[in-house]
């Protein structure tokens, strides 16, 4: 079986940072694009930043210049630092990847999520 597990997540004030990390454990092969998505109260789930294999990345136009995704392969470990958060960026952030486990091929996974709440 594999998991995403994501952690980091918390209250920050306005103008402040936190970092997020997402672990995938399990029977994996390869791990392919992996990213972050949000979704706040009464709203859909919506892309914050992706990031590929080689460390190409993309970032939602809410989140340039603020938040930075990074991954460490060998540990199969995608972060998402993020400064200087605002309370429009309290959410629900979901770790995703895509990962080829020993016995299937590359299958969409999602983490369960960790509570970011940007509040003074």
């Amino acid at each position: 079986q594999v998991q995403l597990v994501e952690s980091g997540g918390g209250l920050v004030q306005p103008g402040g940072s936190l970092r997020l990390s997402c672990a995938a454990s399990g029977s994996i092969f390869g791990i392919g694009i992996m990213g972050w998505y949000r979704q706040a109260p009464g709203k859909q789930r919506e892309l914050v930043a992706t990031i590929t294999t080689d460390g190409n990345t993309n970032y939602a136009d809410s989140v340039k210049g603020r938040f930075t995704i990074s991954r460490d392969n060998a540990k199969n470990t995608v972060y998402l630092q993020m400064n200087s958060l605002q309370p429009e960026d309290t959410a629900v952030y979901y770790c995703n990847a895509y990962i080829r486990t020993m016995t299937e091929g590359y299958r969409n996974y999602w983490g369960k999520g960790t509570l970011v709440t940007v509040s003074s």
